[in-house]
């Protein structure tokens, strides 16, 4: 029994890596994108985040004639290697094909990393307008309430794009939210990607984003040397964020600041 199910699990993992790399199939661009607008910025907490969480987005993205932009709200310092951690999101940056000059990196004294360290919404969602207006950007990916690992400062990252949707309705511009998934979908790796697909069957409003390039990401997180001990390293190999995201539209009339 135990064998037929390991065989079982071995032609899943055969068939969802088949799907990636000779079947894969992403969103349509205009499905994210109002036609003519491709100014995207991706907001996140900590160098890393892009390659271990976003990086199928970030990939499906750089194929295309999109205009990306990185704003990274803390140079990761929680353990004292702050300037390390920011050069390694720029070799990351490089891998993911993301021009450096669009990358953001901010070191605000009130805006450190760390479990015990909660962010002002307001002066995130400040910062967030200026680089929007800066920027002219139309579309924002970030994490949504609970930050796929239940981070404070991921979590108060989406609370800043929400306030600011909320407070600049008239900008019309767009965000989407990387959706967090259980503990078995979240470490069940390719496979996920066949239940991201029947998930979106019944929720029409979620986008599925298929990582074509899923070594890019392996690639991208390995320029983070500070960070790629082994257990991050197993991350990465079963992660489904590795393989697949699924994003869904933010409601700027959410009650969550309420």
């Amino acid at each position: 029994m135990v064998v037929v199910f390991l065989s079982l699990i071995v032609v899943i993992w055969v068939a969802s890596f088949f799907k990636i790399f000779f079947r894969a199939t992403s969103i349509s661009r205009a499905t994210i994108l109002d036609d003519g607008k491709k100014n995207v910025m991706f907001v996140i907490a900590h160098p890393d985040d892009e390659s271990m969480f976003f990086s199928p987005t970030i990939n499906y993205f750089t194929s295309t004639a999109c205009n990306l932009h990185i704003l990274c709200f803390s140079t990761g310092n929680a353990d004292g290697m702050g300037s390390i951690r920011d050069q390694e999101l720029h070799r990351a940056c490089a891998v993911l094909k993301v021009p450096l000059q669009q990358l953001k990196i901010l070191d605000h004294p009130n805006l450190q990393d760390g479990f015990g360290q909660l962010w002002s919404h307001d002066l995130l969602t400040e910062i967030i307008e200026e680089e929007v207006t800066n920027h002219y950007i139309h579309t924002i990916i970030t994490f949504d309430n609970y930050g796929v690992s239940g981070h404070c400062n991921h979590r108060d990252v989406h609370r800043g794009v929400l306030k600011f949707l909320q407070t600049n309705s008239g900008r019309n511009v767009k965000a989407w939210e990387l959706v967090s998934l259980n503990i078995f979908r979240k470490y069940c790796g390719p496979v996920d990607i066949w239940l991201s697909i029947l998930s979106a069957k019944r929720h029409p409003s979620k986008v599925i984003i298929i990582n074509k390039q899923p070594w890019k990401s392996f690639k991208a997180m390995a320029q983070h040397l500070s960070q790629w001990v082994w257990f991050r390293k197993l991350f990465v190999l079963f992660s489904s964020y590795t393989y697949v995201n699924t994003l869904d539209r933010i409601n700027p009339e959410s009650n969550e600041l309420l």
